[in-house]
């Protein structure tokens, strides 16, 4: 993409991004800056591309990452219930997390991270504590070992909900434990076909909408590995 671009540290990575218009508030800024890629990405963690973690499976290029705080941070409120299918490294787990507490500290805040390899489960979890341990000790976040194509049924409705890998077609689960009001963003299509990254709003009377953002290419929601 014509923004990919290499930063000299976190937050110069970020002023790029802000500079090509990928990042347009300030609130997700801070959320990224707070939020320093080394401790989730021990390769090239200021590059704007998929970088390897682990397990067969990459950290999204920062600028994913970005677009995903953009369009969900209507919903992003204290007190919100965000899932994050596929949470992998543990990164946007995190920025999800800085964004609500910076908007105000609440109770019954909660920011569910679902990964389903547990290699990468515990992995997180480390991330996570070598960045900020307080984020976990609060109880406010979440990391759960489980398939994340079911959701996590015992904390939602979710106001938020973001997949960081392909569903096949219609997420129809993860639909279901979407708040009124709330916001799924999600790849749809087939690996190596035609994918869009698409929006699910439920609004107050449970009505939900599709808008279509962008195409994207990213690896399936799968099965563990046998």
């Amino acid at each position: 993409m014509a923004w990919r671009s290499v930063g000299a540290n976190n937050a110069d990575l970020i002023r790029q991004l802000r500079d090509y218009g990928v990042i347009s508030t300030e609130s997700v800024a801070n959320a990224m800056i707070a939020t320093d890629r080394k401790h989730y990405s021990p390769r090239n963690p200021y590059m704007d591309a998929p970088q390897p973690i682990g397990g067969g499976v990459t950290i999204s290029a920062p600028h994913m990452h970005a677009f995903a705080l953009e369009y969900l941070r209507d919903q992003l409120k204290p007190g919100a219930h965000v899932l994050d299918v596929g949470s992998g490294s543990g990164y946007l787990t995190a920025c999800f997390y800085r964004y609500v507490q910076a908007k105000g500290d609440n109770a019954n805040t909660r920011i569910v991270g679902i990964e389903h390899q547990s290699s990468l489960v515990a992995m997180s979890k480390t991330n996570l504590n070598a960045d900020d341990p307080s984020m976990l000790e609060s109880g406010k976040m979440i990391i759960v070992e489980g398939d994340g194509r079911k959701g996590h049924p015992s904390l939602a409705p979710y106001d938020a909900i973001h997949v960081g890998a392909a569903a096949p077609d219609t997420p129809t689960e993860l639909i279901n434990q979407l708040a009124n009001g709330g916001r799924l963003i999600v790849p749809v299509g087939p690996e190596g076909g035609t994918q869009y990254m698409q929006q699910y709003d439920k609004d107050a009377n449970g009505k939900v909408q599709m808008t279509r953002l962008m195409g994207v290419m990213y690896v399936p929601l799968t099965d563990l590995r046998s």
